[in-house]
């Protein structure tokens, strides 16, 4: 199977293909005309890394998972759900820093709604500071 072939049968583009080639999580073979092809568990393959990389693993960890697969689906073997329940664990982990962020800008965004709805007085250095505002972005 050529390249073309393969990304128009797994919706994947061609540069992407030949990235995760480049990243070791899938293999093909030159012709002499130096022609990528693929042995035809390919798309199968490339199913996994899409699997994979939605649930918010590095290719790294991916190319490590690849020769781990049980039959033809997303299973994986044993001896991998420990690594696996840590990779869960550091997306928890960032999912708390990014809420904790969300928080942090929603309250500066709020206090800074606030103080515009306050300030109506004092008009003209409210107008000056919006242009000062204004000229640094």
């Amino acid at each position: 199977m050529k390249i073309g072939e393969l990304s128009r049968e797994t919706g994947v583009a061609v540069r992407l293909l030949r990235y995760y080639e480049a990243q070791g999580l899938l293999t093909s073979h030159r012709s002499e005309g130096g022609h990528r092809h693929y042995d035809p568990e390919a798309p199968a393959t490339v199913a996994r890394i899409r699997t994979l990389l939605a649930a918010g693993l590095p290719t790294k960890v991916i190319r490590e998972l690849m020769p781990c697969f049980v039959g033809n689906g997303t299973e994986l073997q044993a001896c991998v759900l420990d690594h696996l329940r840590t990779q869960y664990a550091e997306l928890d982990s960032r999912i708390a820093d990014l809420t904790r962020a969300r928080t942090a800008l929603g309250d500066i965004l709020e206090a800074s709604a606030r103080a515009l709805t306050h300030v109506q007085t004092g008009r003209h250095a409210s107008q000056s500071r919006d242009r000062a505002c204004a000229e640094q972005r």
